[in-house]
């Protein structure tokens, strides 16, 4: 049996968060050990199928758990203070974060799990992430204790992100490279030795069927939609075409851009004794009034 799905960005999402939550090493961190949950929309969908829709809601508004974000044609952040703090479970029961990463990471080991969305995927299976904050942000001050240790770094990703090769994008990045950048300037950090779950990985561990990415994009609200076609026994088929009807429909998240006037650095996991003064300008918009910005920027 044959198969051709077209999914929004937002249904991807709510399928990739589905399929991270069954993983056999999330299932068995979240019973026995610790997770960590980083910002980011995708990750959104990750928390809700974890711990449920209903919990999250209690923890955070869903539209505020970003950090980094593309919004309105340009690269931005959020206002650290409207987002919830990075969640972290101790045994499936959420633990007030620690102030720096370090320590968040302190107790974890081979079967702690990183969970982390990714700005960039390519065909190889290569993610990477935006890093705007000059010490690398989350992913940056996490990357060496998660190698050094070999915690399991999962990063849940979709094919709206496609790239021809994350190895020739890393080095063509950096905050300090660009003499104009829309928006924030930003690094490309590679994320080495990840799982990364796309739609694709995503069909196969939640109905065992095999797919393939064969266009992409849209209009009218699908904007950033991948379409697939799946094959294989009847059995398998019908039960992803079940599985991506359930999720038709997605709502996509609503987040708000960063104020421009008041816009910082600062990061809910950077170092204690981190200052944020003294760096070059990250963005052309940063510190100006609203009636300063392009007209396409104004209102959040």
């Amino acid at each position: 049996m044959r198969a051709l799905f077209v999914l929004t960005p937002a249904e991807s999402k709510r399928l990739i968060g589905k399929a991270v939550a069954t993983m056999e090493e999330v299932i068995r961190a979240k019973e026995h050990d610790k997770i960590l949950i980083g910002h980011g929309s995708t990750n959104v969908y990750v928390a809700e199928e974890i711990l449920g829709r209903e919990k999250v809601s209690e923890l955070f508004d869903r539209n505020t758990y970003l950090s980094g974000l593309t919004v309105r044609g340009t690269l931005c952040t959020t206002v650290g203070e409207e987002k919830g703090p990075i969640l972290l479970l101790n045994r499936g029961s959420v633990e007030p974060p620690a102030p720096t990463m370090s320590e968040m990471l302190r107790d974890f080991g081979r079967d702690s799990v990183f969970i982390k969305g990714a700005n960039a995927v390519d065909p190889q299976g290569n993610a990477a992430a935006f890093a705007a904050n000059p010490e690398g942000g989350t992913i940056g001050w996490a990357l060496g204790i998660i190698m050094a240790r070999g915690i399991r770094l999962i990063v849940p990703v979709g094919l709206e992100k496609l790239i021809p090769s994350v190895q020739k994008a890393v080095p063509l990045c950096g905050q300090r490279t660009f003499d104009y950048c829309q928006g924030l300037k930003v690094g490309l950090m590679a994320l080495p030795g990840a799982k990364v779950v796309t739609e694709i990985e995503a069909l196969r561990l939640l109905a065992g069927v095999e797919s393939t990415h064969v266009a992409s994009g849209g209009c009218s609200g699908s904007e950033g939609s991948v379409t697939l076609v799946a094959e294989g026994d009847t059995a398998v088929v019908e039960k992803a075409v079940s599985l991506v009807e359930s999720i038709k429909g997605e709502p996509p998240l609503q987040p708000r851009k960063g104020i421009c006037l008041t816009c910082t650095i600062a990061s809910p996991a950077q170092p204690k004794d981190f200052k944020t003064e003294g760096f070059p300008q990250r963005c052309p918009y940063e510190e100006k009034p609203e009636e300063e910005l392009p007209t396409y920027l104004r209102k959040r």
